[in-house]
């Protein structure tokens, strides 16, 4: 009765591999959100699931599960790429500069000591790769490794098989490397991780200014002329003349005489300082005053409005409005002129109701755009990263050339078409939901094809010597750059427990790390380190196991 179901990888292959990847995905899923103490495999659960499954299904064309493999990793960089592209070129500055400089040395410690170890056991070169990429818990730099091993003439299938079966070996063991260099690192400096959280937080409510609004009485209208000559950040968005009972939208070619009250909007250190140069403070609330001018949060989704600062779309002398904030993403800001505005930006506009609904129709405020995934400039870019992806950077020494390959290409078109916002009407917005559902369907698909390719070698070659001593030798590759890191991080440089826990989980990209380190915390403050130094880590990882693939074997 049921010998058509078993006749299905024979009789129709590919609706055999669509069930059978279905099948782990979801299964994998499952096991990845079952928690110990709050930590878990998260997506990765899909890999081990699709190794077991491997045991006892029929094999899957591997064609098939390459196609599927590289389409999901595809997905997952770009995904990631244009989630933390805006955050990632701002972070290169301050302290930001100084987390990927750690990062970095994770990445090139980790990178020396795997073909060391690989020389010092006498390791396959081929699996070098992969356990560099399974001590760091990063699946975009094993599927660059077996691309570069891919394009070697003569690299036999079993050696190709290698990096994943080294890489599925190490990775369980990285993940509790992981936790385990958090633990001890909060053991050896005596660490309370709650205590620094709060100091965390404390530090990073005094870092930012908030932007206050104080109301004015002018005695000195001409001070008001010299000031905004030199000081753009802080604007005046309501005014009410001397002997006057309602109140006006104040533009920013407003002429203020003695006597006006004025409501100022900007930093309290901004707003001191105008104090003392043209009047006195009140304590009137201006927003309540009489008048018919109020106040709307419009949100940029026009294609008109995007690239342009407030100063060009002359919204003042077109509309009559007056923009006093722009909030993008958590950050609110004073509406500097010059600042050109981006896809989802949000303005707070004062007006009348007819000025303000003017102003809706040009700047868009539609929250079916800021909702909608635009799968134009989506496939658009991903086309890009492919191109960027095998261009071939020749490096002296190097057999063959370099490539991004379908891990790179894809991750640093993202970044820079994410911080670019758009290019003419193609825009490179993606809600945060779709985002998340994108990237999480690539990296089960690439999981799920990965487990499967390896598994049917996995149990055999884990519980053989040549298995232990990769464990073994991933474990080292794990532990000793992040115990380095850590210690040098605490110990001379004085960081937060937050910041090292964040940035030791980004620069393995470990989500479990990330996870433990935010429960230990009791906060979310480790994940800003993480998202950090994850893209320019995810990058030197995937260069990293290129190089260590093609010198190795090459």
């Amino acid at each position: 009765m049921w010998d058509w179901l078993f006749e299905l990888p024979r009789t129709s292959p590919v609706a055999y591999t669509l069930g059978l990847l279905a099948l782990v995905c979801a299964l994998g899923m499952a096991l990845g959100n079952v928690k110990f103490k709050g930590i878990g495999l998260g997506g990765s659960g899909v890999l081990f699931v699709g190794i077991l499954a491997a045991q006892f299904s029929q094999p899957v064309d591997r064609q098939m599960l390459t196609f599927v493999k590289e389409f999901g990793l595809v997905l997952f960089v770009f995904t990631i790429g244009l989630q933390l592209g805006p955050g990632f070129f701002a972070s290169l500055r301050a302290d930001g500069l100084a987390w990927n400089l750690l990062a970095a040395v994770l990445v090139i410690a980790a990178g020396i000591l795997a073909p060391l170890l690989g020389w010092l056991l006498g390791l396959d070169s081929a699996a070098v790769a992969g356990l560099f990429a399974g001590a760091s818990t990063n699946t975009p730099a094993l599927g660059a490794a077996q691309q570069s091993l891919a394009s070697l003439p003569e690299m036999t299938a079993e050696r190709l098989a290698l990096p994943a079966l080294a890489c599925a070996v190490s990775y369980p063991g990285a993940i509790a490397g992981s936790l385990g260099v958090i633990l001890l690192l909060k053991f050896l400096f005596r660490i309370d991780p709650v205590e620094e959280g709060e100091s965390y937080a404390a530090e990073r409510r005094r870092a930012i200014k908030p932007v206050l609004r104080r109301t004015l009485v002018v005695a000195n209208p001409e001070m008001w002329e010299i000031f905004r000559r030199v000081e753009d950040q802080i604007v005046i968005s309501r005014l009410r003349r001397a002997g006057e009972i309602e109140v006006h939208a104040a533009l920013r070619d407003t002429k203020l005489h003695a006597g006006d009250t004025i409501l100022a909007v900007g930093t309290e250190d901004l707003l001191d300082r105008l104090e003392r140069l043209i009047g006195h403070r009140s304590d009137e609330d201006l927003l309540a005053a009489p008048g018919r001018i109020t106040f709307k949060r419009i949100v940029v989704t026009h294609r008109r409005a995007l690239g342009k600062s407030v100063a060009e779309l002359g919204l003042e002398n077109l509309l009559g409005v007056e923009v006093t904030r722009i909030t993008r993403g958590d950050v609110e800001m004073t509406a500097v002129p010059s600042l050109p505005l981006q896809f989802g930006d949000v303005l707070q506009v004062v007006g009348t109701d007819r000025q303000l609904h003017r102003a809706e129709e040009l700047l868009g405020n539609s929250l079916k755009k800021l909702n909608q995934t635009q799968f134009i400039p989506l496939f658009a870019g991903i086309f890009l990263g492919v191109i960027v992806g095998f261009i071939p950077l020749v490096i002296p020494g190097l057999a063959n050339p370099l490539r991004l390959g379908l891990a790179g290409g894809p991750l640093i078109v993202a970044l820079v078409l994410s911080r670019l916002g758009h290019i003419g009407g193609l825009v490179w917005h993606m809600p945060i939901v779709a985002n998340h559902a994108f990237r999480e369907f690539g990296i089960a698909l690439f999981f799920a094809a990965l487990g499967l390719a390896a598994g049917d070698q996995f149990f055999a070659t884990v519980l053989s010597p040549r298995g232990l001593v990769w464990l073994a030798a991933g474990l080292v590759i794990t532990l000793v750059p992040l115990l380095a890191v850590g210690v040098w991080a605490r110990g001379v440089m004085g960081m937060n427990f937050v910041t090292i826990s964040g940035l030791l989980a980004g620069g393995t990209t470990n989500p479990p790390a990330l996870s433990f380190a935010c429960n230990l915390c009791r906060s979310e403050a480790p994940t800003l380190a993480y998202a950090t130094v994850y893209p320019l880590t995810t990058l030197l990882r995937i260069l990293v196991a290129q190089v260590l693939a093609l010198v190795l074997c090459g």
